[in-house]
């Protein structure tokens, strides 16, 4: 099943793709937080999935509707170098264990809303990234028993200013701007997807295709990640994992052909099997 965070009339609403468009599981009696939805567990779920199954009212048309953040975490927890293509064209070497940062808060931004790229940095780039939902609270699990945590998968984008990344070896700071964790629009459950596969993971800036990866081509799973991150924080229903993104980023490229990201540039992550995600850059 597919599910989204969007807004009607200002409220936030728990939405279903159904044939035509969303169809809003908040009127029907269901949670109106993804978070929520997330921690019913397998009844909630089957209940939505029956309840989308048959549904046969009024949709809101794709094209009209206005996403919200995917979920309100508590944690969003980020796993760099997590493909061997990435780590080899930025100069790095295959981690043998998770390389976790975080982002803030106020970083995650839904999908078609615009980010603003501030004017005292200029270096800014796009990671493609299959994001983890987490479905139930996760402390010290170990890796065997990590995908039963997981609610979902969803879109992300990595938006990175590289010339705040390196100024230290913390990369918090060029990773967590206002928007710089864009998310969705849709969220696939964990029994609909399988990040193992060769799903394919694409960007495009201005329609232009950036990357082209498979998420299995991970190093390491979406299960291996969240119980490494399990074993440092607990994880709650409705936190996000980003995990790591393929080879094609600009820090990737000579220095000569490095054309960063700038206002105006529309950048989109597609993930097989989930959706696209859509970002305008604006300037601030």
């Amino acid at each position: 099943m597919k599910l989204c965070s969007f807004i009607d009339n200002g409220r936030p609403r728990v939405g279903a793709a159904v044939r035509g468009g969303v169809a809003d599981m908040t009127a029907l009696g269901f949670p109106s937080d993804m978070g929520e939805a997330a921690a019913g567990g397998a009844a909630l779920l089957e209940r939505m999935e029956a309840a989308a199954g048959a549904y046969d009212g009024a949709v809101y048309a794709l094209d009209r509707v206005e996403f919200g953040n995917v979920t309100s975490p508590g944690k969003i927890v980020c796993a760099g170098l997590n493909y061997k293509s990435h780590a080899e064209e930025t100069g790095g070497q295959a981690p043998e264990y998770p390389v976790l940062f975080s982002k803030f808060g106020d970083a995650l931004s839904p999908s078609g809303a615009p980010v603003a790229l501030p004017g005292w940095r200029r270096c800014y780039d796009y990671e493609a990234e299959l994001v983890v939902v987490v479905g139930a609270r996760a402390y010290n699990v170990p890796p065997e028993d990590a995908a039963a945590h997981i609610f979902g998968y969803t879109c992300g984008n990595d938006l990175s200013a590289r010339d705040s990344q390196f100024l230290s070896s913390q990369w918090l700071s060029g990773k967590s701007f206002p928007g710089f964790a864009p998310a969705g629009p849709f969220i696939v459950t964990a029994d609909c997807f399988d990040p193992s596969a060769d799903n394919a993971i694409v960007c495009r800036v201005n329609g232009e295709s950036v990357q082209n990866g498979v998420t299995s081509d991970m190093i390491f799973t979406c299960a291996e990640t969240l119980s490494a991150a399990s074993r440092c924080f607990p994880l709650e229903p409705g936190d996000l994992i980003f995990t790591g993104t393929p080879a094609g980023v600009i820090l990737g490229k000579p220095k000569g052909r490095r054309v960063w990201l700038r206002p105006g540039d529309t950048v989109e992550v597609a993930i097989e099997g989930i959706g696209t995600l859509v970002t305008p850059l604006i300037a601030y």
